[in-house]
């Protein structure tokens, strides 16, 4: 519903032609905006209640005093997998698992792993590569949301989260308790529940615009078959550059796979092409400045970091494996 209306507004009442990169651009703009702020919204929405009767203070107290060997890590990346969100909706979830007090290495895991392993991406994958090349994508997602996890989770950046997590976490307990003591019913905290969900949207609305209006720009603008002439030959330097030119830029698994393949068919290593699609679900701008409500500049740039290495090493193994 949101498409036929996106090309309505853009292309009969704004007069825009569809057929020019202006057009692209806003056509993007416009429905991803709405699809992202519905989005937010309802998962910020179902996020508050389970925050509301899940015994989050339990969960948190069991992870950071029991010795899992791993298993906090491979849970969050095996949830962060069948969750069917992008890098722009997971972020409600990490926001709401953060606010529970749930260690940030495990809650990075499930951020990455969310948009990396994708269960439309995996189909789709399966149709277009074969078994082995998805299995690898799979394997290599999970493992990689996994280590990406831990090594942020041991540089104990906690301090480098924003001060409205801070103040939400401690609001987040202090609510906890008073509803568990009051036992109010669900009617009653409906309100409450709705608010504190818009609050979030509204929290984070301008962002949402920026980084949709850069994506939407790189969408429209970026001309055809510009990757396809710097990545075609196999070289040192093109899985970074890769992975670089795909930061800039913002999609859902199931618009890229399509393009994944156009890129194998025209020449492109599949473990570049794998890489590039790895940064463009997985690091995004716009999912960069949504998260800039959530942790300071410093600690989107050290998490962005890390990722995109570990992408790069991914994708030299992706070629070498192939």
């Amino acid at each position: 519903m949101i498409q036929p209306f996106a090309d309505w507004l853009v292309y009969s009442i704004f007069g825009i032609d569809a057929a020019t990169p202006l057009g692209v651009a806003v056509n993007f703009f416009v429905y991803d905006t709405i699809k992202i702020i519905i989005l937010l919204f309802c998962i910020s929405f179902v996020m508050g209640i389970i925050n509301a009767y899940f015994p989050i203070e339990r969960l948190r107290q069991y992870l950071t005093t029991h010795k899992l060997y791993g298993l906090d890590y491979f849970m969050a990346a095996l949830f962060g997998g069948i969750t069917p969100f992008c890098s722009c909706s997971s972020v409600p979830l990490f926001i709401g698992f953060v606010k529970g007090g749930i260690p940030l290495g495990v809650t990075l895991t499930f951020l990455i792993a969310s948009p990396l392993v994708s269960e439309v991406a995996i189909a789709m994958f399966l149709g277009s590569f074969g078994v082995k090349a998805t299995l690898i994508y799979v394997i290599s997602g999970t493992v990689l949301s996994m280590i990406a996890g831990y090594i942020l989770g041991r540089m104990r950046l906690e301090p480098y989260l924003s001060d409205w997590v801070k103040n939400a976490q401690m609001q987040s307990n202090a609510q906890s308790e008073r509803w568990e003591v009051e036992k109010t019913p669900f009617l009653k905290r409906l309100p409450t529940i709705t608010k504190e969900s818009w609050g979030i949207v509204r929290g984070v609305l301008l962002y949402i615009i920026i980084g949709i209006g850069i994506g939407a720009a790189m969408h429209g603008y970026v001309p055809e078959g510009f990757f396809e002439q710097y990545l075609s030959s196999e070289n040192w330097w093109g899985v970074p550059l890769a992975v670089v030119l795909a930061v800039p830029m913002y999609a859902n698994p199931a618009s890229v796979v399509p393009v994944i393949e156009v890129f194998v068919a025209k020449g492109i290593p599949l473990g570049t092409a794998i890489a590039f699609m790895m940064a463009i679900i997985g690091l995004s701008i716009p999912e960069a400045t949504m998260l800039k409500k959530v942790m300071t500049w410093r600690l989107i740039g050290i998490f962005f970091g890390v990722v995109t290495l570990l992408i790069i090493i991914s994708g030299y193994l992706f070629n070498w494996i192939l």
